[in-house]
C-alpha cells in the first residue's frame, strides 16, 4: 500500500481524540492497525484501511468499515504493527496507540522499528517521542533539548550539536547507551554506520522531527 502522504497509524492502546486530531493535520492519511480500528470507529473516524489479524476488532467495528478497506493477514509469528510496517510506504508514519500500557508491547514495537528501518517511523508517547536513526539527519531544535540515543544493536555514530559527543561511543545495547543528553546548538546532525539506533525525545518536537526527516527526503530524490 503506498500513499503518497504521511500516514497516521492507530494502535490498539488508548489514546485521546486531541491527539489524532493532531496526528492527522500532519499526516491525513488514516490507517488502523486492527484493534486501532475500533477506536477510529468510536472517534468517528473510518479508516482508510486495516491491517492485522482482525482478532480484536470484532463484528461491530468491522460491519462499519466497507470491505475493500480491510486487510487480513493471518501470520501470527509477526504482531499487527509489524504487519502494518510490512505492507505501508509513505513519506513517514506516526503511529499512535503503540507505546501504552504493556512494556512488551512497547519493547516489541521499538524492535519493530529497527526492523522496518526503511520505513521512515515516529511512535508518540504521552510524553515523548521516539524514532530510528536513518544514516544521516539534522534536526532543528532549542538548545538544551533533551536527546537521548538508546541502540538496539552494536553501531557506531558521529554527531555535532550534542553536548556530550558521540563520536568516541561503540554503541551496543548491553554495554554502551546515550541516554539523557542534551542540544547544546540549534542544529543536530547524525551519521550512523548501520541500523539499530533509535531516538527519543521530548513529544513538542514533533514537527522539527518530521521538518528534519522531510528535507533528509528531498536531498535523497535530487
Amino acid at each position: 500500500m503506498q500513499y503518497l502522504k504521511n500516514v497516521t497509524l492507530l494502535g490498539a492502546s488508548n489514546v485521546k481524540t486531541q491527539d489524532i486530531k493532531e496526528c492527522l493535520h500532519l499526516a491525513p492519511t488514516l490507517v488502523a492497525a486492527d484493534g486501532g480500528a475500533k477506536i477510529a470507529v468510536k472517534m468517528g473516524q473510518i479508516p482508510q484501511k486495516v491491517i492485522g489479524d482482525f482478532d480484536s476488532i470484532g463484528k461491530k467495528t468491522l460491519g462499519k468499515i466497507p470491505p475493500a478497506r480491510l486487510f487480513k493477514i493471518t501470520d501470527q509469528n509477526t504482531t499487527d504493527f509489524e504487519k502494518c510496517l510490512a505492507h505501508i510506504s509513505a513519506p513517514m508514519i506516526l503511529g499512535l496507540g503503540f507505546m501504552g500500557r504493556r512494556l512488551d508491547h512497547q519493547l516489541s514495537a521499538l524492535n519493530a522499528l529497527v526492523k522496518f528501518a526503511h520505513q521512515p517511523c515516529v511512535l508518540l508517547g504521552k510524553r515523548d517521542l521516539v524514532f530510528h536513526v536513518p544514516a544521516t539527519l539534522t534536526l532543528r531544535l532549542a538548545p538544551e533539548t533533551r536527546f537521548s540515543l538508546f541502540p538496539l544493536s552494536q553501531m557506531r555514530a558521529t554527531s555535532t550539536g550534542l553536548n556530550w559527543p558521540i563520536d568516541e561511543v561503540h554503541f551496543s545495547p548491553n554495554q554502551s547507551i546515550g541516554t539523557s543528553n542534551l542540544t547544546n546548538a540549534d542544529q543536530v546532525t547524525l551519521t550512523t554506520d548501520g541500523p539499530g539506533l533509535l531516538a527519543i525525545l521530548p513529544r513538542k518536537t514533533l514537527t522539527k522531527v518530521l521538518d528534519g526527516f522531510a528535507a533528509q527526503s528531498t536531498v535523497r530524490e535530487k
